[in-house]
C-alpha cells in the first residue's frame, strides 16, 4: 500500500523530478510533486512524495529526516 510523505524545507530550485530522483534512492516512488505558487509558478518550498510501500516510506523517513 502506497504511503504519502510531506517533504518540507526544500530549496526553491528543487523540481519534482529532482525530488523523485532523491527519494528513489530509498525505494520505489509512485509520485513526487513540488508544490508551486499558482500565480508565479515558483516553488513554495515543500512537496509530497508517495512511496510504493510503508516499508519504503519508513526507510525514506529514516534516511532523509533532517537532511
Amino acid at each position: 500500500m502506497a504511503q504519502k510523505l510531506f517533504v518540507g524545507g526544500l530549496p526553491f530550485s528543487t523540481s519534482s523530478d529532482m525530488l523523485r530522483e532523491l527519494f528513489g534512492q530509498a525505494g520505489s516512488v509512485e509520485s513526487a510533486t513540488v508544490v508551486t505558487d499558482r500565480d508565479t509558478g515558483q516553488s513554495r518550498g515543500f512537496g509530497f512524495v508517495e512511496m510504493a510501500s510503508t516499508e519504503e516510506a519508513d526507510q525514506a523517513v529514516s534516511r532523509f529526516n533532517g537532511h
